[in-house]
């Protein structure tokens, strides 16, 4: 899929190995890893800071490999999810900035421009997360004769 607010085709990206299942080198248990993910959650990582801090200093390439379910089901699963999701927290931050920017350089039409641009990325993603209703289901079909 292309990029939404450039030229790029964006044919870059993360390669991970074709064999889904935890490497030899990992001595660590499900519930083990399941619990030290809730204790880093509970300090107030985020999912994918916990990803980096696993990788980094335990060794764990995917935690999917090894407990069959992602960070952020095993902290959903466990009541410490996050109450909305890190990229759209991330994209709020970032609109945070930029609107306070503007306040005092208003003046400022570049930085104006990527705000639009900023939060149609953020409508995007909210419609992604919300719930789909399906009022147009329940309408009754009569046909036009």
């Amino acid at each position: 899929m292309g990029r939404m607010h450039s030229w790029g085709k964006g044919i870059s990206r993360r390669c991970l190995p074709y064999k889904k299942t935890a490497p030899n080198w990992i001595q660590m248990s499900v519930s083990d890893l399941s619990d030290q993910i809730c204790k880093l959650a509970k300090k107030g990582m985020t999912p994918s800071q916990i990803g980096v801090l696993l990788r980094d200093s335990n060794g764990i390439p995917q935690v999917d490999y090894i407990t069959g379910s992602k960070i952020g089901r095993i902290l959903r699963k466990n009541g410490l999810a996050p109450k909305i999701p890190e990229d759209l927290y991330h994209l709020i931050k970032k609109a945070v900035a930029i609107r306070k920017h503007l306040e005092r350089n208003n003046k400022d039409k570049d930085s104006k421009f990527r705000l639009i641009l900023v939060e149609s990325r953020i409508h995007r993603l909210a419609r992604y997360y919300r719930p789909v209703s399906y009022t147009h289901l329940t309408l009754p079909t009569t046909p036009y004769v």
